[in-house]
């Protein structure tokens, strides 16, 4: 094979790129691979975010790597940790060696005749273009912008004197003790910044143009810590994975076979955790049913605590526009502040935005179909990795890097190269790619692929019936291979 072709390229040393290369180096040791990364340090979102209080609001035993047990003290980590967890685990198992920074990929040509990608890099530092070959490419660059988030244009921004600051790109220096805070949105980041920015000292005022569900849950798994103590670490970091799994899928099946009880046990439970009269059906109760857009976790009931201590409040309303001393609401209300945050969600880049080119044709994600979750239709040798919406990012993306590692094995074991996902001959029904009904992923529905009605184009987000498709037969009928 010509040296200068690699056989995996990955583009994206984040929590998925750093799995997939971790997946290779173990389980194909003789297969080339290099990881670019357009930043300048690994760890994707772990390190984009800087604001107080980042953390996931998945457990650490799902959204932790499947050959890498956690080892910290909570499952529901802090940023920093979890940044740690993945730079750790690319260290041990050498593949930080072959991550190379400040290259973002902008384009990627397909030739048949070849059988190989050739890939445009633009150095970060110097702007200077360079070609790259491999056989596949492999993309773990998640599925939104890491040079801005989103945020809606409001009457009269212009006019206010404070600071107005984005989640996205927070500033170090960020003056927080004893300033009046608002924070605009409802979501998993929202919730995460006004208990931290109580902490910190400042008042924070929480505004939401409709609520998001919120369910907490103990920052430490007690049942994690027992089998901690009673089984080797492996062991015991693989139960309280399962254990997890089977959780989280239990309780998205009653949310979806049951959501009026399911709504019910919800606003149950935060009524138990705010001050007694408090109007939870104003400010806790969304007007769609649990788990139609992702919900919202929290640790040790952090945001109701604020909450009932008066250092932080909510307030469900919409913004006629800014002032020079805050916000004027729709209701008359004026919310006086010294810096807003605007938690208000993400711009979805599909495919880190790559230009796609297959023999001289253009591709259009959004015309195609997606073959388990993990290739395009009719594009050759091209995976990539998008984790769940509905629970752990990282259950998806390790069920897509072990099912790439077996499809390679396959192809070296019957002396092919390259491998195309075809459509069947009859006609196919087709959903979108993403279900919620979440902003962010209304506003990009034209950018998104789509699924088809039935497996291997349809996944179930579901991680047992995933898992099983995913860990079937590589040659299952869809898949060409030449």
């Amino acid at each position: 094979m010509d040296e200068d072709v690699l056989d995996v390229l990955i583009v994206g040393a984040g929590l998925s790129g750093i799995g997939a290369a971790c997946r290779l180096h173990t389980e194909l040791p003789s297969t080339t691979f290099t990881v670019l990364e357009s930043r300048d340090a690994s760890g994707g979102t772990w390190d984009l975010f800087r604001y107080p209080g980042v953390r996931s609001d998945s457990d650490m035993y799902t959204l932790g790597y499947d050959f890498k047990p956690w080892g910290g003290a909570t499952a529901l980590a802090g940023g920093a940790e979890i940044l740690q967890y993945v730079r750790s685990t690319a260290a041990e198992f050498g593949v930080d060696r072959h991550i190379e920074y400040g290259a973002r990929v902008t384009a990627a040509s397909w030739s048949s005749a070849d059988a190989r990608w050739s890939v445009t890099v633009t150095k970060a530092s110097t702007g200077a273009t360079s070609s790259r070959f491999c056989r596949f490419l492999y993309l773990c660059t998640g599925y939104y912008r890491y040079d801005v988030g989103y945020t809606p244009s409001w009457p009269g921004r212009e006019s206010f004197s404070g600071q107005i600051v984005h989640p996205q790109q927070w500033p170090a220096d960020l003056s927080i003790s004893g300033k009046r805070i608002v924070v605009i949105g409802s979501g998993a980041t929202a919730v995460t910044l006004v208990p931290a920015l109580a902490q910190l000292g400042a008042h924070v005022t929480m505004l939401q143009r409709s609520p998001s569900y919120i369910f907490s849950l103990p920052a430490r798994d007690a049942v994690a810590s027992l089998l901690a103590k009673l089984l080797p670490p492996r062991a015991a970091y693989a139960a309280a994975r399962w254990k997890n799994i089977k959780l989280s899928t239990a309780v998205y099946e009653l949310c979806q076979k049951y959501p009026k009880q399911a709504r019910a046990l919800l606003q149950r439970g935060v009524r138990k955790r705010l001050p007694a009269g408090y109007d939870v059906d104003t400010h806790f109760s969304p007007p769609y049913d649990p788990w139609d857009q992702r919900m919202c976790l929290v640790p040790d009931a952090d945001l109701f605590s604020a909450i009932s201590s008066g250092s932080a409040e909510v307030v469900t309303d919409q913004i006629e526009s800014f002032t020079p001393s805050g916000l004027k609401l729709k209701s008359g209300t004026e919310l006086a502040a010294d810096v807003v945050v605007t938690a208000t969600g993400l711009n979805l880049l599909p495919l880190g935005g790559i230009e796609l080119i297959v023999d001289d044709s253009a591709v259009r994600v959004s015309d195609h179909i997606v073959y388990k979750g993990m290739m395009l239709d009719g594009v050759p040798n091209l995976v990539f990795a998008l984790g769940y919406t509905n629970a752990s990012w990282t259950l998806k993306v390790d069920l897509v890097s072990a099912h790439f590692a077996r499809l390679l094995r396959h192809l070296k074991q019957n002396a092919k190269t390259v491998v195309v996902p075809r459509l069947p001959e009859a006609p196919m029904a087709t959903v979108p790619f993403i279900e919620m009904s979440s902003g962010y992923f209304e506003r990009s529905r034209k950018l998104l692929p789509l699924q088809g009605e039935a497996a291997p184009w349809r996944l179930r987000q579901r991680y047992a019936k995933d898992a099983k498709l995913l860990r079937g037969r590589v040659e299952d009928g869809a898949l060409e291979f030449s």
